[in-house]
């Protein structure tokens, strides 16, 4: 008989991965439920606003990812670096991402912000998506720098042992934009209704609120790091050069995903904004309902990056083992519940109209029924980065969607009486697929070879094991 939890790992192993997991978990159902109750504020103007803003949200996604990409790369180095004890490593690290962060994030939205209707007309939205559209996607690309710092200062907080502080950032986040979204979307008092880019607008000032909440508890409530860029050209390159060999391949592989993910939006667009609006519909919501994975993944980076840290592979090896297990449990509970939401959607939803809720329903049930793989997936994605292998990474993100699901979809949405339902179907087998690529090059992982590998760049950097380090504990 196999045990639940493996022989080897710490006591109250399962206390260590709940105090990442419920906390990121958490943050990131708040996220998710963040996108899809804007979706339900928008939806009082028609399905064809909510058609703009998912197609918006799609494009949006794509630079934030990329860009994103930094916080696995931070992620994976600060980690190895607290688990060695290494402060002066930390320090140069975290502030070497904030300032790649914001320069980067600053520079690529400058398009987005001054010529959004051009891009959306560019990317195939209908003129009533490009009308409604463009005023949100100038706000929402505005806030991409401050988007990428929160998701790279998330990923250090989490590293060192404070998965809750970016919860908390979030929670502020959430508190604050539903009421702004209200009142700017339909007006209130002398605020007059802004419609779609009422929705932008609060979106903008709250994610500039969230970064500054994350970097207050970075550099002054919990020192996590001192404000310290490295010195000299050398260091400049050695520091830099194992965050952007996770961060670049993670970052084309979301540009991958993200644009995959914008595919589906453009082949579903050609059947009309209603069907746009289901697949929308599906998509957000099945992103609230996957929460639970992504928490233990990002248990996976805390942890193995942490265990390779203190030198110890085979410790890395069972919490890999260990969380793997959890998350067959996690993936069916929430596919369960996923499912069961479809009875909602008329109560949600009161303004659309009901063949785009019926599209939608049998969208989330499809979805559903391949959920517990989906998890698995990205339980399994959070392995690799962590044992360096950002090439599996990019095989599968790029092999999913181009070779199977994408074809799968135009062939299923545009030539079968399918539609939308053809387009959820493409999807589902994108992520199969990709799970099975994930799980064959993580089978495959040599840990020992991963341990040598870090060991090797302390050396280049000039830095060793010296002290634990002291992180201010929770309240």
């Amino acid at each position: 008989m196999i045990r639940f939890k493996p022989e080897g790992l710490p006591e109250r192993a399962g206390t260590r991965v709940a105090k990442i997991a419920i906390p990121v978990g958490f943050e990131f159902f708040l996220v998710f439920a963040l996108t899809f109750v804007n979706q339900i504020i928008v939806g009082g103007l028609g399905g064809t606003a909510i058609a703009a803003v998912g197609f918006v949200n799609s494009i949006h996604a794509i630079p934030l990812f990329f860009l994103g990409a930094l916080h696995v790369g931070a992620g994976v180095v600060v980690g190895r670096a607290f688990g060695g004890g290494n402060k002066s490593l930390t320090n140069r690290a975290v502030s070497y991402v904030v300032l790649l962060a914001v320069l980067s994030g600053i520079l690529v939205s400058i398009p987005f912000v001054f010529f959004p209707a051009q891009i959306l007309t560019f990317a195939g939205a209908s003129q009533e998506v490009v009308a409604l559209g463009s005023g949100y996607m100038a706000l929402v690309l505005a806030s991409l720098a401050a988007g990428v710092l929160a998701m790279a200062l998330s990923s250090v907080l989490r590293s060192v042992n404070r998965a809750r502080s970016p919860m908390v950032a979030t929670i502020v986040n959430v508190i604050l934009n539903v009421p702004l979204a209200i009142i700017f979307v339909y007006g209130f008092g002398p605020i007059p209704a802004l419609g779609v880019v009422g929705a932008g607008l609060a979106l903008l000032i709250t994610t500039v609120i969230r970064a500054g909440v994350l970097l207050i508890q970075v550099y002054l409530i919990y020192d996590v790091a001192n404000w310290v860029l490295p010195r000299g050209r050398a260091q400049w390159l050695n520091l830099g050069r194992p965050i952007l060999r996770l961060a670049i391949p993670l970052g084309l592989t979301s540009m991958s995903w993200t644009f995959g993910a914008f595919f589906y939006n453009v082949i579903v667009q050609q059947l009309g904004d209603g069907q746009l609006a289901a697949l929308q519909i599906v998509f957000s919501l099945s992103g609230v309902f996957v929460v639970g994975s992504i928490g233990l993944a990002s248990s996976i980076t805390v942890l193995v990056s942490q265990a390779v840290g203190a030198g110890d592979s085979d410790l890395a090896k069972l919490w890999i083992t260990y969380l793997l297990r959890i998350g067959i449990v996690t993936g069916t509970v929430f596919a369960s519940l996923f499912a069961a939401s479809a009875l909602l959607l008329p109560f949600m939803f009161p303004e659309i109209s009901s063949e785009v809720l019926s599209l939608a329903t049998w969208g989330i049930i499809i979805n559903a029924a391949v959920q517990p793989l989906i998890a698995r997936m990205l339980i399994v994605a959070a392995v690799l980065p962590a044992g360096n292998d950002t090439l599996g990474i990019i095989i599968g993100d790029f092999s999913g969607p181009y070779f199977v699901g994408l074809p799968l979809t135009l062939i299923l949405a545009l030539f079968t009486p399918l539609g939308v339902v053809g387009a959820i179907i493409g999807k589902s087998a994108e992520d199969v697929v990709k799970m099975v690529i994930f799980s064959y090059r993580a089978r495959r992982m040599r840990w020992d070879d991963v341990l040598k590998a870090h060991e090797d760049s302390l050396v280049t950097m000039g830095d060793f094991r010296t002290e634990p380090i002291t992180i201010i504990a929770n309240p």
